[in-house]
């Protein structure tokens, strides 16, 4: 691969690479309960699991990064609409596991598909689309706002019976996305308003009517041990913790955690507490320090980007991703409830790192689009301006 053919930025490459090729070590570290559950003790099988699915990865962010970025406007409207049937699928037809319906299963292959996954993106691309099309509009109420308000709603709803947090996490990057889009500050502060009474009407239905919505109560629950801990009815946040503080500065060192034993899902909700128990603070700390220096290179892409769709298309994007990532890295170190969220690129997955893989390329797509010598203020076209 010469360098006409590797352009884009470089940080952001490296990046998703590092964190792709450490997922193959946290993963392998992290599966030998796992292994011992399912695979007869084979602790090889995860391993090469992962690497096939980090390698097909890598091959669809390429993949994205050569489609020139403008193709993602085009698409956006059929992949948006594909997505909602898709949603109502996995709600009445897919397996239940812990009480939600939010997967379909890929037949031959082994894999779940969470259609959540493919709803993220859409979502972002569309609001990318619309919001570029519609700048002189979205200040208007039922011009701008309101139409693309509703397909928000639309698929929040119909994330919200599998996933709290998902819908939060949806809700939040658009909410960003929209302001970056210059909708009015009014419209935005209302609608978080009724956000927030719509949460709390969830959190009655479940202390009234639990059949209602049977997740409900699990998010009840969560947030309940969130504000009054107790071990015996919270072991995973308990192990968590012990994970996190025997890591020390530099930690036990790979292969050596003990609690992965006794952690609940170390290799995806709590794998961030993995890290810190086998590579210290130290090893935490960069992971951190990654993600958020692929957030400012992303808003250094966007502020240069000469297309408004280019520019909302890395925002939303790039906020989505490292917004999961700080919310599964908070929980892992007891700073947020409970969510089921995965470490973006780290995490064991599937269907989940094939989309973050694409997103990420979608933005690199971008990146390769914009000069790297157009810096000077005067040429700078931020969305939001």
């Amino acid at each position: 691969m010469n360098n006409e053919q590797l352009k884009g930025d470089k940080v952001i490459w490296i990046i998703a690479i590092i964190l792709s090729v450490f997922s193959l070590l946290a993963v392998y570290s992290s599966t030998g309960s796992l292994a011992y559950r399912t695979q007869g003790g084979n602790t090889e099988f995860f391993l090469f699991k992962q690497f096939f699915i980090v390698l097909l990865g890598i091959g669809l962010m390429y993949a994205a990064y050569r489609v020139p970025y403008n193709y993602f406007s085009r698409i956006a409207q059929f992949l948006f609409y594909f997505s909602i049937p898709m949603l109502l699928f996995a709600i009445f037809f897919g397996p239940e596991i812990n009480g939600a319906r939010r997967t379909i299963f890929v037949p031959g292959t082994g894999l779940t598909f969470q259609p959540s996954d493919l709803a993220k993106l859409a979502l972002i691309m569309y609001m990318a689309r619309f919001l570029s099309k519609h700048q002189e509009e979205i200040t208007d109420f039922k011009k701008g706002f309101m139409p693309i308000l509703i397909r928000i709603i639309i698929i929040t709803l119909l994330i919200l019976p599998g996933s709290l947090s998902t819908a939060a996490i949806v809700f939040v990057t658009s909410m960003i996305m929209l302001y970056m889009g210059r909708a009015s500050f009014k419209h935005l502060a209302a609608l978080v308003g009724v956000g927030l009474a719509a949460f709390g009407l969830l959190l009655m239905i479940a202390f009234v009517a639990p059949k209602v919505l049977p997740r409900a109560e699990t998010w009840k629950n969560r947030i309940v041990h969130f504000i009054y801990p107790d071990d015996e009815q919270n072991n995973q946040v308990l192990q968590s913790k012990i994970a996190v503080a025997s890591g020390g500065f530099f930690g036990k060192m790979p292969g050596n955690s003990t609690q992965r034993n006794f952690l609940p899902h170390p290799y995806s909700d709590f794998v961030y507490a993995i890290i810190i128990e086998e590579y210290g603070m130290a090893g935490g700390v960069t992971i951190v320090l990654m993600y958020l220096i692929l957030f400012f290179r992303a808003l250094k892409i966007a502020r240069r980007c000469d297309l408004k769709f280019g520019s909302f298309l890395v925002i939303g994007i790039s906020f989505l991703l490292v917004f999961q990532a700080m919310i599964n890295m908070g929980v892992a170190v007891n700073l947020l409830p409970v969510t089921g969220q995965t470490l973006p690129f780290v995490s064991m997955g599937g269907t989940s790192f094939w989309f973050t893989c694409l997103g990420i390329g979608m933005v690199l797509s971008v990146s390769r689009a914009v000069p790297e010598s157009q810096n000077a203020p005067e040429n700078v076209k931020y969305a939001a301006a």
